[in-house]
């Protein structure tokens, strides 16, 4: 069984056990991914499998035999950084940066979701087209964590991203 990670093949540990934020970080070496409550509370261990965020300390390995995961390490490319990877340091984005790997890809999976016209709590009509107001951002990342105290800079870094259209 084997799992794409930021491009490259990858062959799923033998045991079934073993959660996909440890694979990535203790069997790939891919530390960008960080542990942080370890258990689905916090958002730091946010990455993208195929193009949708989740948190990889609730997730087993074995359920990606094929599929795509994206962590902040492929985000990037010769070409440089992310667009949103830039606004988060244009922007302020981050203090201490444990949070901000998640932050990031849990940014990307909520500006798609939002283009696929997913409503969230703060919708006020669940059936109009989707408007990423601060409000709607703010409620859409609700679920990663900064506990530096960076949230404005973060709301700001992806609002410019999203509304430039880069971050999709």
């Amino acid at each position: 069984m084997t799992v794409i990670i930021n491009g490259s093949s990858a062959t799923l540990p033998g045991d079934p056990r073993v959660s996909l934020l440890d694979f990535l970080r203790e069997h790939l070496h891919l530390s960008g991914t960080k542990k942080g409550c370890d258990q689905g509370a916090c958002g730091a261990c946010t990455v993208l499998v195929d193009g949708e965020r989740i948190l990889s300390c609730l997730a087993l390995a074995v359920q990606f035999d094929g599929r795509q995961v994206t962590t902040i390490e492929g985000l990037s490319d010769d070409a440089g950084l992310h667009p949103l990877q830039q606004a988060f340091i244009e922007h302020d984005g981050f203090q201490c940066g444990y949070c901000t790997p998640g932050q990031i890809c849990s940014a990307i999976g909520m500006a798609a979701e939002a283009k696929r016209g997913l409503p969230s709590h703060v919708s006020a009509d669940l059936t109009a087209e989707v408007t990423l107001t601060r409000e709607e951002m703010q409620e859409r990342m609700s679920g990663n964590l900064c506990r530096c105290g960076a949230h404005n800079g973060i709301i700001d870094a992806i609002r410019e991203t999203v509304v430039a259209g880069m971050a999709a």
